[in-house]
């Protein structure tokens, strides 16, 4: 067969490159197009941009007040007297000598509530409350360098009163956060003469705040505080400028301020976070509202001793911060059939050393022991006296001529003698779980407060020392031994008994 007359087969026909040249092109034209629409677009931009920009504009100078801004200044202790309270955090000092706060502060009653805590916490690292010139602490050696928000309802035990050594750099910072409220404006920090100036705007989540540089307010405190041994800090003019960050509404956000023995202090302010701050029981417990007593409050005030006598007896715990060297912590019972007690009384300060002290009819006798012989225990949380009392030298001691005695007096005396003078209802609060009336009357020097639970049982009773402080004795029915009447000595009556002399 001749077969040059049949065409060869096209073999490159059956390739993808030949089958198809049109499409592939149009794909690389359309890929290109694109590619120089973005460059354009992104050249257009940037002249755009270029032609648009400007810097920043530098930050403004510092300058006098505005008579708004002035205003607001002026406003700011009355301020924080009005909103009562905001949550703080403060760092004062450097390197090891640092402490920082956290807590609130409640300016309404001059009411501290903070954790302790930095390098240079020292004695105060733990639990702090102060109201007014009375400072106790809850010392916690153990804790954590960084301090938290305490809890809001305050440990019951192991607070005692406390005395902050000389130059200490905690005292002028708890004077300052105090100060910082008050009933009237303080024209003095915006007087032209006091250097007062406008220093930049900060924006925060809060809003913008303004500030400004001013000198620290003129304090309205007595010159000298009781509890921390040092003037009030706002009376001493600082090292150094001192800056307040403020809100619109004359609102204290952040305190930036040089003081002398606290070295440079930082206050950062939390505006809303203002619980209702509970003062532990040194300092009175929970406020209340006095009133008249009801009728049904007066009976049971008038029937008490009659009740107390029908009961016989309590078991007592006491807690008696009478100064910042004295500290005591004591159990042991009550007689009011007998008019008797029996104590045994140990002071934190003296921790291997106990006072058995006791009462009868005719007056109190003490003697001081070592641990061991008086019962054992802790300074914390003593044991109960040992009985019969121990054949030692008993000196006697002048009825109620201290905080300590005054108290056991009042106690006994309780069962035979009916309440005198006038009576307020302070409050309602639980004690050994069952609800009762705190009424309190007695002079300004002296106050009583009878905890009354709804049998007309007396739970507890406090009494308001010399230091300002509350002692109390805890009181809990039960039978009780019987007592010895006390030895009688010949030896002079001491006139400055000890621990507790008012």
């Amino acid at each position: 067969m001749d077969t040059s007359l049949t065409p060869a087969p096209d073999t490159a026909a059956d390739t993808p490159e030949a089958a198809s040249p049109a499409p592939v092109g149009r794909r690389r034209r359309t890929v290109l197009l694109l590619l120089a629409l973005t460059a354009v677009t992104s050249a257009t931009a940037l002249v755009l941009g270029l032609l648009s920009w400007a810097p920043d504009p530098p930050p403004e100078p510092a300058r006098s007040l505005t008579v708004t801004e002035g205003e607001r200044l002026a406003a700011v202790r009355v301020t924080n007297l009005r909103d009562v309270r905001a949550g703080v955090r403060v760092t004062a000092g450097t390197g090891a000598d640092r402490i920082e706060l956290v807590g609130w502060v409640d300016w309404s009653r001059s009411l501290l509530y903070l954790d302790v805590g930095g390098p240079g916490a020292g004695a105060e690292r733990g639990l702090l409350q102060k109201g007014g010139p009375v400072l106790v602490i809850r010392p916690d050696p153990a804790a954590v360098p960084t301090p938290a928000a305490p809890p809001l309802v305050p440990p019951a035990d192991r607070w005692r009163l406390h005395r902050l050594a000389p130059g200490a750099h905690l005292a002028p910072v708890l004077d300052l956060l105090i100060d910082l409220a008050a009933d009237r404006s303080d024209p003095i920090q915006t007087a032209p003469s006091s250097g007062t100036r406008w220093v930049a705007r900060e924006t925060v989540p809060a809003g913008p705040l303004d500030v400004i540089q001013a000198p620290l307010p003129t304090s309205t405190q007595p010159a000298a505080n009781t509890a921390s041994g040092t003037p009030s800090a706002a009376t001493a003019a600082p090292d150094g400028p001192t800056r307040y960050w403020l809100d619109q509404d004359a609102r204290l956000h952040k305190l930036v301020t040089l003081l002398p023995d606290a070295g440079p202090v930082t206050m950062i302010f939390n505006r809303a976070d203002r619980p209702t701050l509970r003062p532990v029981d040194a300092l009175g417990g929970r406020p209340g509202l006095p009133r008249a007593l009801t009728d049904a409050e007066q009976r049971r005030l008038d029937r008490l001793p009659t009740r107390l006598r029908a009961q016989g007896g309590a078991t007592v715990t006491l807690t008696a911060p009478l100064g910042t060297d004295t500290n005591l912590r004591g159990t042991g019972w009550l007689s009011w059939t007998a008019r008797t007690a029996y104590l045994a009384v140990a002071d934190l300060g003296v921790p291997d050393r106990r006072t058995l002290l006791r009462r009868d009819t005719a007056g109190l006798a003490r003697a001081d022991l070592p641990t061991a012989a008086a019962g054992g225990g802790t300074a914390e949380a003593p044991a109960r006296p040992p009985l019969p009392p121990p054949a030692v030298t008993w000196r006697v001691t002048r009825p109620g001529g201290d905080d300590l005695s005054l108290l056991v007096d009042t106690a006994v005396a309780a069962g035979s003698v009916g309440h005198r003078g006038a009576a307020v209802r302070l409050r309602e609060d639980v004690a050994a779980g069952r609800t009762v009336d705190v009424i309190e009357s007695g002079p300004a020097d002296a106050r009583l407060r009878y905890w009354i639970d709804r049998d007309g049982s007396l739970r507890r009773l406090e009494l308001r020392t010399d230091a300002g402080a509350w002692a109390h004795l805890d009181l809990h029915p039960a039978v009780v031994p019987r007592l010895a009447a006390n030895p009688r000595s010949s030896a002079p009556r001491s006139s400055a008994p000890r621990p507790g002399a008012r």
